[in-house]
């Protein structure tokens, strides 16, 4: 069975320098933040990354592309509409709808719920949360900006909002709104879309690793071209360390062959206690033991590994094959 959500590579990443952007925030003082172009806004870069990301998909028929309320662009579900693709954005705007009369929001309040959906998360400690949400979903014509409906025409799009009634004591009660152009006619389309949207958070854990891990911001390098070149291939490590914590946490069946290569688990296996020797040498095993380099103690109540703590350890991994190499010139070692 194939590993749900499994990150499977970047497809793009925008670079650009917020000089190109000079004077955008003080116009905005000036004029109402809609009716400034979207070429002239850092915005822009969702539209370049989802273009490219289509063009390079090669079936934008395929794709949903998945983003936070940052990336509630209407230009973004313009375009989405142009190259035939798909997108799921969860919302920060209350829009204009139907024939701007109303707003979504206020179409929404009448919606029926068409019931509910429980989901599991992680808090911030990495703790196992639980949650009912309460599902509402429609389709509505969605109205572009004031100062763009002449350049802009309606979408048809549907709106799925989710919210917790009951949270417990000290944690935020999730509110998910969310607006897409794929079919939402059932209440399970929305639960499916709302699965969808959950796995947004290994984004998250992959720019995470970037900072806490790679620590991009410290790079300090003497051109742009030279730290491009260090981000792009710090974000192939980041995303690897993700698709690690990942099929760790969800596959036990994974061949540790297909990750690690021959001198690898032998000094993971070498690394591990002696009250450990007896278990079974599978992905889980090897994850372990790159965690226990990099950290952790691996006592019975603690949660599995986070990316931080494995990226670390495969640093220290890193240091171990090359220290045996370099005392044993003569070792092989098959890739995974």
């Amino acid at each position: 069975m194939p590993v749900q959500g499994l990150p499977l590579g970047l497809t793009a990443a925008k670079f650009w320098t917020r000089n190109k952007f000079k004077g955008t925030e003080a116009l905005k003082r000036k004029v109402n933040p809609t009716r400034v172009p979207i070429e002239q806004k850092e915005s822009m870069r969702w539209l370049d990354n989802l273009q490219r990301s289509t063009e390079l998909a090669g079936s934008p028929e395929r794709c949903v592309h998945i983003g936070d309320r940052e990336s509630d662009i209407f230009e973004l579900f313009c375009l989405a509409q142009d190259l035939g693709t798909h997108f799921l954005i969860r919302s920060c705007v209350d829009r204009l709808a139907e024939e701007r009369g109303t707003t979504i929001s206020q179409v929404m309040d009448k919606t029926q719920v068409s019931g509910t959906h429980d989901i599991h998360f992680r808090d911030k400690r990495g703790n196992q949360q639980e949650a009912t949400l309460s599902v509402k979903h429609a389709k509505m014509a969605v109205c572009p900006p004031i100062g763009k409906q002449k350049k802009y025409p309606k979408q048809k799009l549907g709106i799925i909002f989710a919210e917790e009634k009951n949270p417990p004591e000290g944690r935020s009660p999730i509110n998910w709104k969310l607006v897409t152009n794929l079919p939402v006619a059932t209440h399970a389309d929305a639960v499916q879309k709302l699965v969808w949207y959950s796995r947004r958070w290994n984004i998250e854990t992959f720019f995470k690793t970037l900072e806490t891990g790679c620590r991009i911001e410290d790079i300090r390098l003497a051109t742009a071209d030279r730290l491009a070149n260090c981000i792009a291939l710090c974000c192939v490590v980041s995303w690897r360390i993700s698709w690690l914590t990942i099929l760790q946490r969800q596959s036990s069946t994974t061949s540790p062959a297909a990750v690690f290569t021959d001198i690898e688990r032998t000094l993971l296996d070498r690394s591990m206690p002696s009250n450990r020797q007896g278990t079974r040498r599978d992905i889980a095993f090897y994850m372990t033991a790159v965690a226990r380099l990099g950290g952790y103690l691996d006592r019975s109540s603690d949660p599995l590994p986070g990316s931080t703590v494995l990226w670390r350890g495969f640093i220290r991994l890193a240091d171990l094959v090359a220290g045996f190499q370099a005392a044993n010139p003569d070792a092989s070692s098959t890739c995974g």
